[in-house]
């Protein structure tokens, strides 16, 4: 049978839609330049300049000088969404390099966990970084949140298939608008509204403004990096934490309810399903957690909405959350694991998918003691589920716990206690940021790769790295095995 592989023509489609995502990364990363000059950094100038510059000049090489490559297939589609990712992870660490002499690998980590709102840090004291580095990490996990390449090809490319095809790359299915484009624009007026308030709210609290600011994008973001060494517990305010928790909500609740609750004077989000069952869960996990773990109730309901949500924000250190009982830690796991809407800002595996599965086995015991010849349907709310849709939910679980199990073994492998190691990879890869404290700049060299590798592949929902994958191995293998396989008769 003939392998068709990815072509030079597929890479240069690539490198030209790439191109405008480099070039939207080299200005937007520059945004904190603004910071720096505000708070007297002027030395950290230069190290915004070089980065987004370069990017900036490559995106503009790939847009200009292969304008002619723009048939693009949902295949370019995932390896633009991959290659997206990492140059903006990339970008930042080179940033990072410069500004602070971090070592390169420890830059890429912490640039990608705030890419991908999983917002875990190596930094021990970041209290003593420069303004200009903290908000560059927020601004990231706003930008994450909503997603890379969906803010900027609603900016840069016009509507049509590409834009349809590079949505669908960042794992986006449901849409506000008929038009793709319009779909995006919509979005991101939604996120901005909410933004806005959230800062208004913190404001009017008694945060300083640039708190303020910071805390909201690391909120509605669900990523949870904090500007402060005690996250969220620095403000030791509890309408603070409730505002968080109230933004954290909203930023896992699919945009296309956001946009429908006006037009439904909101009937949207209480008939959605996914928002029911989001609720629901909050609710059991804090019957049980409360009274068994013995805390305080705000912190422990704040830590049970940072991990169904995947924001990993914390008002309970990690080390005090490594001493919970063991049966509140495994509730937590599983909420990072379940994450909040499809359409949302989360990471994990969804709530929707969840709820298919569980539709499937439903469906499958039901047809079992049915009688002969009976067809039997199941719905989501008022959407009907067909057998693909479950067969693709419960292979991407299935291929999602592979990935899963290797992050595990692997910390396990250099000595890690297995249950805290499997706390935290599971954060990880969910994109939540929860720690029991293991995850440290001290990681040897070949976890910290695993670690940032997990994060890539959770925020991607794994597909579009396959992609990646399949195609730099049919690019390695030797020209002989090809010209076998060409002259091998097609089955």
């Amino acid at each position: 049978m003939k392998r068709k592989y990815i072509t030079k023509t597929d890479l240069l489609v690539v490198l030209h839609y790439l191109g405008y995502i480099m070039q939207g990364l080299g200005v937007v990363l520059m945004t904190p330049v603004l910071v720096a000059l505000i708070y007297g950094e002027y030395i950290k100038v230069s190290a915004f300049l070089i980065p987004c510059f370069v990017s900036f000049a490559l995106g503009t090489i790939f847009t200009q000088k292969l304008n002619k490559y723009d048939n693009l297939r949902l295949k370019h589609g995932m390896l633009i969404s991959s290659f997206a990712w990492l140059w903006a992870s990339i970008i930042g660490a080179s940033i990072m390099v410069l500004s602070l002499g971090i070592p390169f690998i420890d830059a890429v980590f912490e640039n990608m966990s705030a890419w991908t709102g999983s917002g875990m840090t190596f930094f021990i004291n970041v209290e003593i970084l420069p303004k200009s580095i903290l908000f560059l990490r927020s601004l990231e996990q706003w930008l994450g949140g909503l997603g890379i390449v969906i803010i900027f090809i609603g900016i840069l490319i016009r509507s049509g298939t590409a834009a349809a095809r590079l949505y669908k790359s960042e794992a986006r299915e449901e849409k506000i608008k008929p038009n793709i484009v319009n779909t995006l624009r919509k979005s991101v007026e939604i996120y901005l509204i909410y933004t806005a308030i959230g800062v208004l709210l913190f404001i009017l609290l008694g945060l300083p403004i640039f708190d303020s600011v910071n805390l909201t994008f690391t909120s509605i973001s669900t990523g949870g990096m904090s500007i402060k060494n005690a996250n969220v517990g620095f403000y030791q305010n509890d309408l603070v934490y409730i505002v968080s928790m109230l933004l954290m909500i909203i930023g896992a609740t699919s945009f296309t309810i956001h946009y429908r609750i006006v037009k439904t004077k909101g009937k949207s989000i209480i008939k959605d399903v996914q928002f029911q069952l989001m609720i629901v869960l909050i609710a059991l996990a804090g019957a049980i957690i409360l009274l068994t773990n013995n805390g305080v109730p705000i912190e422990e309901l704040f830590t049970i909405v940072s991990a169904i949500t995947t924001t990993g924000a914390n008002v309970v250190p990690p080390a005090e959350l490594a001493t919970w009982k063991s049966s509140s830690l495994i509730i937590l796991m599983i909420l990072m694991l379940i994450g909040g809407s499809s359409g949302s800002t989360v990471g994990g595996l969804k709530l929707i998918r969840l709820t298919t599965v569980l539709k499937g086995i439903n469906l499958t015991i039901t047809n079992f003691v049915s009688p002969e010849g009976r067809v039997l349907n199941t719905r989501i709310g008022d959407k009907k589920i067909n057998q693909r849709e479950i067969k693709e939910a419960s292979s991407y679980m299935f291929v999602f716990f592979i990935f899963l199990i290797f992050g595990w073994f692997m910390m396990t492998l250099y000595g890690y206690d297995p249950f805290t190691a499997l706390f935290d990879v599971i954060s990880i890869q969910s994109n939540n940021g929860l720690s029991t404290g293991i995850v440290f700049g001290g990681l040897p060299t070949p976890l910290k790769v695993t670690l940032i590798f997990l994060m890539w592949i959770g925020r991607l929902e794994i597909i579009p790295v396959l992609v990646l994958f399949r195609t730099i191995g049919a690019f390695l293998i030797p020209k002989r095995h090809l010209k076998k396989m060409k002259q091998t008769p097609e089955e």
